[in-house]
């Protein structure tokens, strides 16, 4: 398959380029396209052949749940059977934006999207070129991260390329992807809401509109076997570059006398900023000194370890609150939930 690679130029040529993609989305091929926290891989989400298609396409287990990306809130009714007033809360305050609602879902919503679950994840980005080929194309889009299953989530076109190029129809390139982590899932199927996946949209932030909400605690491990995953992300190894990353958790200090101890050739150090590295004698890399910004630079710098050909990682453990939640959720995937506490 020759994959068609367009680039949006914010001018009036674009309209061309959506009504291809439109095209293809309703024809149930496969697009591309970015977002405000990664590339997504979208398929017309009510139609089940296509969605296979992403399954195929990313080698991604069937039991992983798909995220629908809607352009308006009337599409909830559409496809959820109820709608919670605690879900219009948060979207007349989230939405569009970096939020998945789970939700019961309608008949209409096919089993192969969620994992065979009776709920539906849904999802508005705020990103114009999203909400754009969503409106134009008139299908609801069905897209998990563009990437192949289990590599680090792309936030650049050039990710997306490298991993699925010939693999799909199109993909759209605009590098403008400013988050970098994927979105927050809360579930409102059930009585208390609850975070499946830690995102830019915090519990402070959810508890100040909605009340008590609580953290699954798969967040901080994985999901015992033979669990359904109600949310993508949940389950699998994930993120993860060739390397074998182990996350350090503790001071900076105590950092550093580790990887003095247990460092060799082949060590590569993964850390917040160069003056971590004071007396240690490696090569680094850096992934941020603060949540945001470890939000936005984690998915490129485990790209970046693959491309200088890391071998063994020791990686800084980021904070474990708010957004730096998010970053250390996707960091304790990336290392297959290797984690030396000290």
């Amino acid at each position: 398959m020759e994959t068609i690679i367009k680039k949006i130029t914010h001018t009036e040529e674009d309209k061309k380029i959506y009504e291809q993609a439109g095209q293809i989305l309703r024809a149930g091929g496969l697009v591309a396209f970015p977002t405000e926290t990664v590339y997504g891989l979208g398929a017309d989400a009510l139609d089940a052949k296509a969605s296979a298609k992403i399954y195929a396409a990313k080698g991604r287990p069937s039991d992983n749940p798909l995220i629908v990306h809607i352009a308006d809130v009337n599409a909830l009714y559409d496809l959820a059977k109820e709608v919670p007033d605690k879900a219009l809360v948060l979207a007349e305050k989230f939405w569009p934006g970096p939020l998945t609602m789970i939700l019961k879902k309608k008949d209409k919503v096919p089993d192969s999207i969620t994992g065979g679950l009776g709920t539906v994840a849904i999802r508005m980005p705020s990103h114009p070129v999203a909400a754009e080929l969503i409106r134009s194309s008139g299908v609801y889009i069905a897209a998990p991260s563009a990437n192949t299953s289990g590599k680090p989530s792309p936030t650049r076109a050039e990710h997306v390329i490298n991993d699925l190029s010939g693999r799909i129809d199109m993909i759209i390139q605009d590098d403008t992807v400013d988050i970098g982590v994927e979105s927050t899932i809360i579930d409102l199927s059930e009585e208390v809401p609850t975070i499946l996946r830690p995102g830019y949209i915090t519990q402070a932030m959810f508890e100040e509109a909605i009340g008590k909400t609580i953290i699954d605690p798969a967040i901080m491990g994985s999901l015992k076997e033979g669990v359904i995953p109600k949310a993508p992300g949940m389950k699998y190894k994930h993120y993860a570059p060739k390397a074998d990353v182990t996350i350090i958790d503790s001071s900076l200090e105590a950092f550093r006398d580790y990887v003095k101890a247990h460092g060799d050739k082949d060590t590569t150090l993964m850390v917040f900023t160069d003056s971590d590295c004071e007396g240690l004698d490696m090569p680094h890399i850096c992934y941020g000194a603060n949540d945001e910004e470890q939000a936005k630079e984690l998915f490129d710098v485990l790209r970046d370890l693959d491309d200088i050909g890391a071998k063994k990682v020791y990686a800084r453990c980021p904070n474990k609150d708010g957004v730096g939640l998010a970053v250390y959720n996707r960091l304790l995937r990336a290392a297959g939930f290797q984690v030396v506490t000290l």
